[in-house]
C-alpha cells in the first residue's frame, strides 16, 4: 500500500524534498514507514529515535497502524527560541 510521507525542518533539509510517497505492507506501522523512508533518503535515517510523527494531521506514536493513502508527516525535535 502507498502513503504520503510530509517532511519538515531539517529533514526536509537533508532528504532535498518536502514530501514522497512509499510504499509499505498492509498492516505498516509508522515505524514500518520511517524504515522506508530512511531507505529512501539515507540522510534521514540517524534521526529516527528522535522525531515525532503524525498521521493524517494527529500525533501518532511509532507503533501506529497506517492505512492505503494515508498522510505521515515526521518533524524533528523543536530547540531554542528568544529568551526575553
Amino acid at each position: 500500500m502507498r502513503v504520503t510521507v510530509t517532511l519538515f525542518a531539517r529533514l526536509r533539509e537533508l532528504a532535498g524534498r518536502e514530501s514522497l510517497a512509499v510504499d509499505v505492507p498492509e498492516g505498516a506501522t509508522v515505524a514500518d514507514v520511517w524504515t522506508a523512508v530512511g531507505a529512501a533518503c539515507p540522510g534521514v535515517a540517524p534521526f529516527g529515535a528522535s522525531v515525532s510523527s503524525a498521521v493524517n494531521a494527529e500525533f501518532a506514536r511509532r507503533h501506529t497502524v497506517v492505512r492505503e493513502g494515508d498522510d505521515v508527516a515526521f518533524l524533528p525535535p523543536v530547540s531554542g527560541g528568544a529568551q526575553t
